[in-house]
């Protein structure tokens, strides 16, 4: 059998219960200012004469901070001590192109370095021995930078229900030429990650209550069903879009962070039950903030913003300072935490990873996890 077959074959023995990445990415810029809000901070009020939300509605209030009142089930779960708050996050010499920001996060490059492989891709080909086409699962309609590698490792699957195989895959011909040999993987990698897909969704058990009728809740839904199928991927990722909020903000915030909260609450509840918790790290981001001072009904291109973690056995602690209104870089805010030492702090205190094999040098955020 050739090797990758082989190591594909052996991944239904990965050890039950290793720990796995699922990442939502916000697309369009999310306006952190009005999702973690500093609402005893006079100069937020100051900025945001339109779109500020008032002190009388913002919930789960402490340390001068609250969160947009339609992102219940973020506070619920952060009352509970399940959610990490990390402030101020981006990067130096920040982009306001949502593409190239967006580029920038999922490969974990500096401002002025392209990279064609995304971080987690990098991480995959690292892990996995040659060729595990359901290392990294990627729900929606379109891949993710992120999870390209060298190696196929990843799928992208916009509805798995339609994966359900009809037999094991013959297995690949290897020819001896590699870029021919990476094609006929490519194109076997659906069929043989149908046939894990399968299994594990008919060995799921279902959901302790229904999951919202929405996009977002859907493809969580999948994600639950794949974890407790016992999968196995290291990584799933997913995305929310709709969060360019240049106009219409108050409203447009509103219906995203209902669908978004409500999504997140319906699947840490699923991994609360399935005692999945500590196994399970959801990180919540966007490419970049919004500016702080806004522009009659929305506001514009910015650059930091909270990120939020969810499970894998973090602290639920607020890591970082308060946004400082009172020193802006050019009507910004300036960042605290660079997002590649998150991103190494998950791969070193989750997986044992070193960091530095995928070419993230940052040192790991300390006090995320216990």
């Amino acid at each position: 059998m050739p090797d990758f077959l082989y190591s594909f074959a052996l991944q239904e023995n990965l050890t039950a219960g290793d720990s796995c990445l699922v990442f939502i990415q916000l697309n369009g810029g999310n306006d952190g200012l009005n999702t973690f809000i500093p609402f005893q901070d006079d100069l937020y009020y100051h900025y945001r004469p339109n779109i500020a939300i008032s002190k009388n509605d913002v919930i789960s209030a402490g340390q001068g901070m609250a969160f947009h009142p339609m992102l219940k089930g973020l506070a619920e779960i952060q009352q509970k001590g399940h959610l990490t708050v990390l402030q101020n996050v981006g990067y130096p010499e920040p982009n306001r192109s949502h593409f190239r920001s967006a580029e920038i996060w999922q490969t974990a490059s500096n401002a002025t370095q392209y990279l064609s492989e995304g971080w987690l891709g990098r991480f995959l080909d690292v892990q996995c021995k040659d060729h595990e086409p359901t290392a990294g699962i990627n729900l929606d309609t379109i891949d993710s930078l992120a999870l390209k590698g060298k190696e196929p490792n990843a799928l992208t699957i916009k509805d798995p229900s339609k994966m359900i195989s009809k037999g094991s895959a013959a297995g690949v011909k290897l020819s001896g030429n590699p870029q021919l040999d990476f094609v006929r993987k490519i194109a076997n990698s659906a069929t043989e990650g149908s046939d894990l897909i399968s299994k594990a969704i008919q060995k799921s058990p279902a959901a302790p209550a229904s999951y919202p009728k929405s996009g977002l809740s859907r493809n969580l839904e999948w994600i639950a069903k794949l974890i407790k199928g016992g999968l196995n991927s290291k990584t799933y990722y997913t995305s929310l879009n709709g969060f360019d909020s240049h106009e219409n903000q108050l409203s447009m915030q509103k219906n995203r962070f209902t669908d978004l909260s409500d999504a997140i609450y319906a699947f840490y509840n699923d991994m609360v039950a399935a005692k999945k918790l500590d196994e399970v790290t959801l990180v919540i981001f966007s490419e970049f903030g919004r500016r702080v001072k806004d522009n009659g009904s929305g506001t514009d291109h910015g650059t930091a913003a909270p990120m939020f973690i969810i499970g894998g056995g973090n602290k639920g602690k607020i890591i970082g300072k308060n946004p400082n209104l009172a020193n802006l870089d050019n009507g910004d805010l300036i960042h605290e935490t660079d997002f590649r030492s998150v991103y190494a702090a998950l791969l070193k205190d989750k997986f044992s990873f070193d960091p530095k094999q995928i070419g993230i040098s940052n040192t790991a955020l300390q006090g995320i996890f216990k």
